[in-house]
C-alpha cells in the first residue's frame, strides 16, 4: 500500500525532509500494519540523515526516518495470532528505510506490545527506543542484579531517565551524573546519589562501581579547573 510519509531523498540537514507518498512492502505473515498515531525523534534519525550510518545501512532513497511507534493495528499477516485489528500498540521496529515518520508504518508482530492504559500515544511512542536501550544495557550486557551499584551517566538524558528508574526498580544503588538543574527530577526518578559533574569529578569521589552505564557515548564530562 503507499502512504504519506516525512522522507529523505539525499543525506544532510533538516532541510533534507520532505513529505511524499511512498509505496510500503507486501506485509509479510509474522507483520502488523500500523495506523500511526504517534512517533518520537532519536540521536539515530539525524545521524542516518544527515549521512553517518550510510555505510552501516546502505539504502535506496527515499528513506522514511523513525524507529518508535504507537498506532492502532489496521491489517494482521496470516500467522499472527497474539494480535488483532484494532489493538493499540507500541513498538521499536526494525531499522529499515520504511521507518515511523509516515501515516503507516510496518512493525513485526514480535517487537511489539500493546500499549498501556494509563499512557496516550505520544507518551507510549517516547518510550521503545530509549527505554529498550537502558535494559539492554543494564540488563542483557551489563547483568546489573540487586545491591550492586551502578554509575550512570548523564541519568537526566532520554535513555538516563529509563536507566535510572530501571536500576532502582531492580534494587540496584543507582549513582548519576547531571547538571543541578536535573538534580530534583533524577531525585524522583530513584537516585540513589547525583553527581554534579560541574564541581565534582566523579573519579575522585566514587568507589567499588559494579557497572558503569555510558549514555552518552564519549569521554564523561569530569570538573573543569578554570584556575
Amino acid at each position: 500500500m503507499e502512504t504519506r510519509a516525512v522522507v529523505i531523498e539525499a543525506y544532510g540537514g533538516k532541510d533534507q525532509l520532505k513529505e511524499a507518498t511512498v509505496q510500503l512492502p507486501e506485509l509479510k505473515a509474522n507483520q502488523l500494519l500500523v495506523k500511526v498515531a504517534a512517533t518520537s525523534i532519536n540521536p539515530i534519525d539525524w545521524k542516518l540523515r544527515e549521512g553517518y550510518l550510510k555505510q552501516m545501512f546502505p539504502w535506496d532513497f527515499p528513506i522514511i526516518l523513525g524507529w518508535d511507534v504507537a498506532g492502532d493495528i489496521v491489517e494482521i499477516g496470516a500467522d499472527v495470532t497474539e494480535f488483532k485489528v484494532g489493538d493499540a500498540i507500541y513498538a521499536r521496529p526494525e531499522t529499515t528505510r520504511f521507518g515511523t515518520y509516515a501515516d503507516y508504518a510496518i512493525v513485526d508482530a514480535e517487537l511489539a506490545a500493546i500499549k498501556p492504559e494509563n499512557q496516550n500515544y505520544a507518551e507510549a511512542a517516547a518510550v521503545p527506543l530509549a527505554g529498550l536501550t537502558a535494559y539492554q544495557a543494564l540488563f542483557e550486557h551489563g547483568l546489573l542484579k540487586a545491591g550492586e551499584k551502578v554509575l550512570i551517566h548523564a541519568g537526566a538524558g532520554g535513555v538516563g531517565t529509563y536507566a535510572v528508574q530501571l536500576a532502582k526498580a531492580a534494587g540496584a544503588y543507582v549513582i548519576t551524573t547531571a547538571s543541578p538543574r536535573n538534580h530534583e527530577l533524577l531525585q524522583k526518578l530513584g537516585a540513589d546519589e547525583i553527581i554534579d559533574y560541574h564541581t565534582t569529578d566523579f573519579e575522585e569521589v566514587l568507589q567499588d562501581i559494579d557497572l558503569v552505564f555510558d549514555t552518552m557515548g564519549a569521554t564523561p564530562r569530569r570538573k573543569v579547573s578554570l584556575s
